[in-house]
């Protein structure tokens, strides 16, 4: 791809962020692709910040929003997705407020009745598969151990 020029690579980014929310890191990535030096591209960087097309914790909050409700990840997948966006701690906090406490115990409720249902075999069995499965969807340990508990006593 040939280089951009500074106004056209700006005018490009600008569409480019309009359409969805991005990372920091996605639109530099994004600006190194245009064939730009390193100052040109924190220039851009400052001025879509400037003009707020770029917003990191807004971002990190629809991110965690939408990954919670679409896919019913949990905080800890959640959590490393967004640090392998290189977004912030804080921003990653100020994201973690998105989910209730509420919704989140739901979920995983669902999640985990759904799972434990469409098992067959022992019970022990049937808590591990279930387990495993919900860590891989990134929740923590404690509140599955917990889920799993009930769903025991229920039957």
């Amino acid at each position: 791809m040939q280089r951009l020029s500074l106004p056209e690579a700006a005018a490009k980014i600008k569409t480019y962020c309009a359409y969805q929310e991005r990372c920091h890191d996605e639109v530099r990535q994004k600006l190194y692709g245009f064939g730009l030096y390193s100052k040109e591209v924190d220039q851009l960087i400052a001025d879509l910040i400037q003009e707020n097309y770029l917003n990191e914790e807004r971002f990190a909050r629809l991110f965690a929003g939408g990954k919670f409700r679409m896919k019913d990840w949990g905080r800890i997948k959640i959590t490393q997705e967004l640090r392998l966006r290189k977004v912030s701690d804080y921003n990653i906090r100020a994201a973690m407020k998105e989910i209730s406490p509420d919704a989140y115990q739901a979920t995983l409720d669902k999640l985990a009745g759904k799972k434990w249902e469409n098992l067959k075999g022992k019970k022990i069995e049937k808590a591990a598969r279930t387990t495993r499965f919900l860590m891989q969807k990134g929740y923590e340990l404690t509140l599955i151990q917990a889920t799993i508990a009930r769903l025991q006593e229920e039957i």
